[in-house]
């Protein structure tokens, strides 16, 4: 019996040593088996565009993305035509020359679809001198737009186009915007496609950058470039916050500086231009200055609160209610006056005809004077 079993040790020692022997030098000559590597897969993704995905704006995207188009613009350029084609002596001999060729330019932007019946928003600098109009929808339908309106002190404009049940876009609140929020811009960056790019807030109430006359701007670090401009800055919740409009660039790409006109700005504008085809502003017909340090020690003034009165117009609302050069506003209404750029839009926001409380300072002497609000007149830009 004792030999049995020394017989099945040594047959089982020599297997299990033969066994490790080929594992380790020829392990091909081993039948396939059952493979033990466990990967560590990601769970399921459900494919409902309703459903939430954390980080990702996918949502905010697919809602705002069809409200917004593209435009572009051609612009007729007539060919300059040479003086001696003019001269009589020079027709004489050679007759009439032919007008000069006519050239187009082309430009491209965004705009963003504010109601189903057609209108659109923009900037006033995409289709300023423009000819010629098309806007391309999310779904490649193509259509001419026509200009219901445009204010360039704001940069903005009103298209229309003949097409119904489109897909605008919903409008959200500035009383809930704040400096960290994350947004979303969207346009046609040099023609390339629509296209989203993220940033924050960066800022708000940005102005005193000589873009447009009335600015309040929200800074953003979303990435805005050429064509983008008349596009839409939207929330995490695809609502329009702003229409992007200007970046800060020594290269003309985006260096991480974008500017977009507040929804608070857009809407009010935005209806009168649809109502009336224009905007109306306040006017009291005088030009400010800024008070530096310098300024306010020349004056004599105690601090360089307000807007200094540098010139006025002749038989304007501020010329006949007394206002003089030199005078320094301090308040409008009972609201502080703390630079040029304040008194103008509190002046603006004023309706014409209406009688508005004036509080100057003049030599040492704090003076109360009653104005009666123009109508701001429009600006006049020179077409090439």
């Amino acid at each position: 019996m004792n030999r049995l079993w020394l017989i099945f040790a040594q047959t089982v020692t020599v297997a299990l040593a033969v066994l490790f022997v080929v594992t380790t030098l020829k392990p091909e000559w081993l039948p396939p088996g059952k493979s033990t590597l466990t990967l560590q897969e990601a769970a399921d993704v459900t494919t409902d565009s309703e459903a939430a995905t954390p980080g990702s704006y996918r949502e905010a995207a697919r809602r705002a993305l069809p409200a917004v188009v593209h435009i572009y613009t051609t612009q007729e350029i007539k060919a300059q035509r040479h003086p001696l084609f003019d001269d009589p002596i020079f027709r004489h001999f050679f007759g009439d020359r032919p007008e000069g060729k006519r050239q187009r330019n082309s430009g491209l932007g965004s705009g963003v679809i504010v109601s189903s019946g057609g209108y659109i928003l923009t900037n006033f600098h995409v289709i300023e001198a423009a000819d010629d109009i098309q806007v391309s929808l999310n779904d490649g339908k193509t259509y001419k737009a026509t200009v219901i309106g445009s204010d360039p002190e704001s940069d903005l404009a009103i298209l229309q186009i003949k097409a119904d049940k489109l897909p605008a876009i919903t409008f959200g609140q500035m009383e809930n915007l704040r400096v960290g929020d994350v947004v979303l811009a969207i346009g046609n960056p040099f023609g390339v496609g629509q296209t989203v790019t993220m940033g924050i807030v960066s800022a708000l109430g940005r102005s005193h950058l000589g873009i447009n006359t009335f600015e309040n701007f929200i800074q953003t670090d979303a990435a805005i470039n050429p064509g983008n401009s008349g596009g839409a800055l939207v929330d995490i919740e695809g609502h329009l916050i702003g229409i992007n409009t200007a970046i800060y660039s020594r290269t003309g790409g985006s260096h991480g500086i974008g500017f977009a006109i507040p929804v608070s700005s857009v809407r009010s504008i935005m209806e009168q231009i649809i109502q009336t085809g224009t905007v109306t502003r306040g006017w009291i017909g005088v030009e400010a200055q800024e008070i530096t340090p310098e300024l306010a020690e020349s004056f004599g003034l105690p601090d360089n609160e307000g807007a200094l009165i540098a010139g006025l117009m002749r038989k304007s609302p501020a010329d006949i209610a007394g206002i003089r050069p030199g005078d320094v506003l301090l308040a409008i209404n009972g609201k502080p006056v703390k630079d040029p750029q304040i008194m103008l839009d509190l002046i603006a926001a004023l309706k014409p005809e209406e009688r508005a409380n004036f509080r100057l300072r003049r030599d040492q002497s704090i003076i109360e004077t009653q104005v009666k609000i123009g109508k701001r007149p429009p600006l006049k830009r020179e077409r090439d």
